[in-house]
């Protein structure tokens, strides 16, 4: 047992060290490890191998989100003033709406917060690990810096390890680099400066082991390993708040502000004039009401929630509400490649044998290829025949559903793919050919081989590295039989092999040898078969996504860990423009940061990118004034993905780190369904400016109606309660019917709006100007007429006034139509939630006034016959003046 005699630190350079150096530093023997009371201690000063995770948003935070805007601190304030001076209903009742509206968006919050905690459940892992002279098992979250940790192929590393001890290890690091293909590891030393996924004397924690065995030393736990270090840029990664927050929040200060500026002047006209304080205190809580419109945050939440819930139905899960708009502006998308674009999974794309070069189909890409030459080229199939032999991976369910079943190298399984593709499956293979020995891949030579009984002999079955087995090949098959194999021809096939190499594949070279005996050197006087060509294929449906996208203004960025020719090789497949510049490799983004070159972001592709200039490329885009949308699975990806106004981490292949970083999550990790998800955020974002120009015009008439006639000493129209009343009915469920709109068709056709245009530019505002001045003239006129020829006065003259502004209000929703919509048939004629909230608005204000407790409370009378007509003509007048003027401009406005 081994006690530390000096202070323990770990290196944070130890893949530029020998493993002995290493051992040395930490204060360990490998070959007995920490005994017990050292690893107490360790544990102490270190702590336990584990990351701080995001803490979910707690139902105070929930609550408090709330009540934190402008217009509930002026509605607030108004209700204080209306109970302070002895007006209880005015103030009970403007409470109760600022309650129903935080109960409202409560409820949705924490049901989209609880819906993506669904997805945060963390496994639990354990490792080997020599302690005192033998091997136990141990929680993960108790290893420390100078555990000995014991791995092998399928194992998950727990920690970061420098290896002492590696038999053909490789690991599978993608979710740390991007690299989709399995990565060779050794324990000899790499230059200092070797960027992440060169480290090949390390394992990483949140990686695993895809064959071999190993023994390494902790020389990271916790934040202090490479994945805690991503988490650490993830926490200092400061999300902005999205265009519509934003947008909200301006409105918001914008009424809060032009009311108190409306109320003063009002107030002190009136005072001015002599009019009484209560009065004037009276109008002033009228102002307030009637300028706010109440039904803004309880319609915005409801559409946003409604957004959340059809998304999900299309496999995008929302966590922030704001977030389902955000997509509707967004003007780049930074996507990761490996699971995102690709399928994350090796497939052999082409194969290059003595006869020719064949382009194999795979599943649902690159039709019209010769799939048929799987079954009826000789070459080719004695290749796949050497190719599966040659093979220890193994295939789930022949008919892909096992896909999560398969495991081994994914260069074998997608061997074990193409041969079953031509009905070359290895179990039947064995039965004909027993395996007598196998000969594992070897970092020296760069080749393995399998050795097979055949009636008259043996069968040795090679593959490996096309430059090693080129080598040591004599012979290569012919149409009629093996014929000579010499150097030109050896050249000729290594020039082929670049040429796979420039086209982003990785290559394999097949051969094979026939010999009496299984004892013989098994790469000696081969016979050369061909060449395989194997990528992580594009997913089919990328290609049409990334079209849409390029239609609807958004530009598509790939930023991946994986290497320039590859990622390059699969922007083209994809169909991603590069804009006349090459891929950029992560160790250049410095530079150009630097000198601030504009062209960094004219790029189509980043490649060899580290989560730190993920993060800063993302910040860089955001500074240039765009609305960013990030996709990734990886851990890698975290960081970027908590910094873009969206991030969208993938549901499947997605990391947990990924997914906590992320604001929305794809449950079918389908690149189409981000092209739906900004759709359907365009949508909102329409129909939240509709709605809310709605609001805001019926709110104007409401603020008009009020001081215009304090200001030409008419009755007071309006009293408060009924103007929360208005706003409540007339408001929230005309302008929630319009929020329910399915949207235009072309609306993927037009660019993403500008990242400053706010929710109402000036030609909404001017439009809600107009449409206020309408409505409140036609009750003035309503006001005046109830006065003069119906002799009219108090609670009578109030009802009429009410009554014509609030049918005024609802008819005025058929005014939200398009300007080039036809009168009669347009999206809001078309709308049946529309005339649903006009028939509910007209049964809620005909039954006020014919009950007496909710008359006396609304202090309104029971209409005559001669009062409704009066309300019906004077209210629709509003809507036809608006047709006619919309008609005549129509008309001006056309060519002749």
């Amino acid at each position: 047992m081994h006690t530390a005699t000096r202070p323990v630190t770990p290196p944070e350079d130890s893949h530029g060290l020998t493993a002995d150096e290493v051992l040395a530093r930490l204060s360990v023997d490998a070959r007995t490890g920490l005994d017990d009371a050292e690893v107490e201690a360790r544990l102490a000063r270190f702590g336990p191998n584990q990351l701080e995770r995001r803490a979910t948003i707690g139902v105070l935070a929930l609550l408090a989100h709330q009540v934190s805007s402008p217009v509930v601190y002026l509605l607030a304030t108004a209700a204080a003033l209306a109970l302070a001076f002895g007006e209880w209903n005015e103030g009970i009742a403007i409470l109760v709406v600022l309650a129903l509206n935080g109960l409202i968006g409560f409820l949705t919050e924490r049901k989209a917060a609880r819906s993506i905690e669904a997805l945060r459940a963390l496994g639990t892992q354990s490792a080997r690990v020599r302690r005192a002279g033998h091997v136990r098992m141990v929680p993960a979250e108790q290893l420390v810096p100078g555990d000995i940790v014991l791995v092998e192929g399928g194992d998950g590393i727990s920690a970061d390890l420098r290896l002492i001890e590696a038999a053909n290890l490789a690991a599978d690091e993608s979710t740390l680099t991007g690299e989709s293909v399995p990565v060779d590891k050794g324990h000899e030393p790499v230059a200092a400066g070797a960027r992440l996924g060169d480290r090949a004397s390390m394992l990483f924690k949140g990686t695993s082991v895809t064959q071999g065995s190993g023994l390494g030393v902790v020389v990271g736990t916790g934040v202090d390993t490479e994945l805690g270090r991503i988490a650490l840029l993830v926490a200092e990664a400061s999300p902005e708040r999205t265009p519509l927050e934003r947008d909200l929040a301006r409105l918001s200060g914008q009424l809060v502000w032009a009311t108190l500026a409306l109320t003063a002047v009002i107030a002190g006209i009136g005072l001015a004039k002599g009019e009484d304080a209560l009065l004037m205190v009276e109008a002033a809580i009228a102002l307030a009401v009637a300028a706010i419109p109440e039904g803004l945050p309880v319609v915005a939440t409801l559409t946003l929630a409604r957004g959340m819930w059809r998304m999900a139905r299309q496999n995008a899960l929302i966590e922030r509400l704001p977030a389902v708009e955000t997509l509707g502006a967004t003007t780049v998308i930074l996507t990761d490649k490996t699971g995102t674009l690709t399928e994350n999974r090796m497939t052999v794309r082409r194969i290059w044998i003595p006869s020719g070069e064949i382009d194999l189909a795979y599943e649902g890409a690159h039709p019209g290829t010769r799939a048929e030459a799987l079954r009826d080229e000789p070459q080719l199939r004695r290749l796949l025949e050497v190719a599966v032999l040659c093979n220890n991976a193994s295939l789930g369910a022949d008919d892909g559903t096992g896909r999560d079943q398969d495991s081994g190298d994914p260069m074998e399984l997608a061997l074990l793919r193409a041969g079953r593709k031509a009905d070359l499956r290895r179990a039947t293979l064995l039965a004909e050919r027993p395996e007598l020995r196998e000969h594992a891949f070897d970092t020296a030579t760069r080749m393995m081989a399998t050795v097979h009984r055949e009636a008259d002999g043996c069968l040795y079955a090679v593959k490996g590295a096309p430059e090693a087995v080129l080598e040591r090949c004599v012979r290569r098959e012919g149409d009629t039989g093996d014929v000579a194999f010499g150097d030109d021809e050896r050249a000729d096939w290594l020039r082929r092999v670049d040429q796979f190499g420039q086209r982003g594949l990785r290559v394999l070279a097949i051969a094979c040898r026939r010999a009496p005996d299984p004892e013989q050197d098994p790469y000696r006087d081969l016979t050369f078969l061909g060449l395989v060509g194997l990528e992580d294929p594009a997913r089919v449906d990328v290609p049409e996504a990334i079209a849409a996208c390029r239609q609807a203004g958004i530009k598509v960025v790939m930023v991946t860990g994986d290497h320039a020719v590859t990622a390059r090789s699969i922007g083209r497949m994809v169909g991603l423009e590069e804009n006349g510049i090459g891929a950029i490799e992560g160790p250049d983004l410095a530079d150009l940061h630097a000198r601030q070159d504009a062209s960094l972001l004219q790029a189509g592709i980043f490649a060899r990118v580290s989560p730190a200039e993920k993060l800063g490329l993302v910040r860089a885009y955001q500074k240039a004034g765009a609305v960013v949308a990030m996709t990734g699975d990886g851990v890698n990806d975290a960081p970027a993905l908590r910094q873009a106004d969206i991030g969208i981490a993938m549901g499947l292949r997605g990391t947990d780190v990924a997914r906590e970083a992320a604001a929305m999550v794809l449950l079918d990790d389908a690149f189409p369904s981000i092209v739906k998800a900004i759709r359907e955020g365009r949508i909102i974002f329409g129909n939240i400016r509709r709605f809310a120009a709605y609001l805001l015009s019926c709110n104007l008439s409401e603020v008009l109606v009020v001081g215009l006639a304090i200001l030409f000493a008419l009755p007071l129209p309006l009293l408060p309660l009924q103007i929360l009343y208005l706003n409540l009915v007339t408001d929230v469920f005309p302008a929630f019917a319009l929020a329910m709109g399915e949207g235009e068709r072309n609306v993927m056709a037009r660019p993403p709006r500008p990242p400053g245009e706010p929710i109402l530019g000036p030609l909404q505002w001017s439009g809600i100007v107009a449409h206020g001045v309408a409505l409140t003239a036609g009750t003035l006129a309503a006001l005046l007429a109830a006065e003069a020829w119906l002799e009219l006065d108090g609670d009578a003259l109030v009802t009429v006034s009410f009554l014509t502004l609030a049918f005024a209000q609802l008819w005025h929703v058929f005014a939200m139509r398009h300007h080039t919509s036809a009168v009669l048939r347009n999206e809001v004629t078309g709308n049946p939630w529309v005339w649903a909230a006009l028939a509910l608005c007209t049964g809620l204000l005909a039954v006020p006034p014919h009950v007496p407790a909710l008359a006396e409370v609304m202090q309104l009378v029971p209409p005559d016959r001669s009062m409704w007509l009066l309300i019906l003509v004077f209210s629709a007048a509003p809507l036809l003046v608006n047709h006619a003027v919309s008609a005549v401009l129509i008309r001006i406005a056309a060519p002749r």
